[in-house]
């Protein structure tokens, strides 16, 4: 189950919309869709979660959380709303694009994806411009 939690003034137009759209991607990479809970909030609040847990002293547009079992995908993403916002303009694309950038980039982590090298990080953004384009598929 797939559940979007708000910590700013801040709401996902459609919720199902894009819980069913993660849904997809999980099934289309043979994974097994348990508990992801995101969770919208500010950069202050990120911050404050990269310092605490991962020793990082940097804003950042996610975090997650992984705790998958086998190809059963559970875990917590965060998602500083602010940062998207920002990144939106940097790179010249809408804000609900990055958005969904974002949101589905925490769940290929998940699926076994990294970004760390630059071989990971091309295989991770080819990753996520494939599964971007599933949003749009009607849903049956």
């Amino acid at each position: 189950m797939i559940s979007f939690n708000y910590e700013l003034d801040f709401k996902l137009d459609n919720e199902t919309l894009y819980s069913d759209w993660l849904s997809k991607v999980i099934s289309s990479e043979i994974k097994n869709e348990g508990e992801i809970n995101y969770i919208f909030c500010d950069d202050e609040y990120l911050l404050e979660i990269n310092q605490q847990y991962l020793g990082h002293d940097t804003l950042t547009d996610i975090i997650s959380f992984d705790y998958s079992i086998g190809n059963e995908l559970h875990g917590d993403i965060f998602i500083s709303i602010e940062r998207v916002r920002e990144n939106a303009i940097d790179f010249n694309v809408d804000f609900e694009e990055e958005l969904k950038r974002v949101l589905v980039h925490g769940v290929l982590h998940y699926c076994g994806y990294k970004d760390k090298s630059e071989n990971d990080e091309k295989l991770m953004r080819k990753k996520e411009e494939e599964k971007m384009k599933m949003f749009h598929v009607k849903q049956k």
